[in-house]
């Protein structure tokens, strides 16, 4: 199996590194994919698209924030190979009251090219498609709440509201006690991606006994 790691925005695939060699010590294959938010959006997905279909064997992808959105931007174009599973970390699956926040903001603007404007773009977001394979979400939970936060008392990962992250009703996300930034260095969303994996293939994940591995929705330790 093969797993395609695409970073965040503003992030390089230097950011998912320790979560690729997490994933190698389980038996599975890494490819990191890279990309700039100052560059076209389309021209990312064009990129991505073609590096997924050079694939010539079994494959998930795995995306943190905007790589989310970059996935399932794809997966129209992907009917001929499709992915096993999706592992979508700290995901914005409608458009965050960050987005709505900044985006007219012209350093933000600046800084996150057309993705930070498709990211508040309704229309956008909301005709991404839902992946049609097994899906696990992780949503972080060690963002401030309280009063001065903008989440009021709302679970969230500093950038994300754990709300904003759920793709569909019957796809609870994992809750995970990180913040956005760090999601991808969880060790228990390493083993969790590890483990379903694993189950697509009726095995045991290596080095990691079954049992310890969180099978259902819930919160979870980093």
């Amino acid at each position: 199996m093969k797993a395609i790691l695409v970073h965040g925005m503003g992030r390089s695939p230097l950011s998912q590194l320790l979560l690729a060699k997490r994933l190698r010590s389980f038996g599975i294959g890494v490819d990191l994919f890279g990309y700039s938010t100052f560059r076209p959006f389309a021209v990312s997905l064009n990129r991505l698209v073609t590096r997924v279909l050079a694939l010539d064997e079994p494959f998930i992808l795995v995306g943190h924030s905007l790589g989310c959105v970059l996935i399932r931007a794809a997966l129209p174009r992907l009917t001929k190979v499709r992915p096993s599973a999706c592992f979508f970390l700290a995901p914005p699956n409608r458009v965050p009251r960050a987005a709505r926040l900044f985006g007219r903001n012209r350093v933000s603007q600046l800084l996150t090219g057309g993705s930070g404007r498709l990211l508040s773009d309704d229309d956008f977001m909301a005709a991404l498609p839902v992946p049609e394979c097994p899906v696990r979400v992780y949503a972080g939970t060690a963002g401030y709440t309280g009063r001065l936060s903008p989440f009021q008392d709302e679970p969230n990962d500093g950038i994300l509201a754990v709300s904003e992250t759920v793709l569909s009703p019957s796809n609870a996300p994992v809750l995970v006690p990180v913040l956005h930034t760090f999601i991808m260095n969880s060790k228990v969303v390493a083993r969790d991606i590890a483990s379903t994996v694993a189950s697509l293939g009726g095995q045991t994940p290596l080095s990691e006994p079954a049992s310890r591995t969180p099978r259902r929705p819930g919160r979870i330790p980093a």
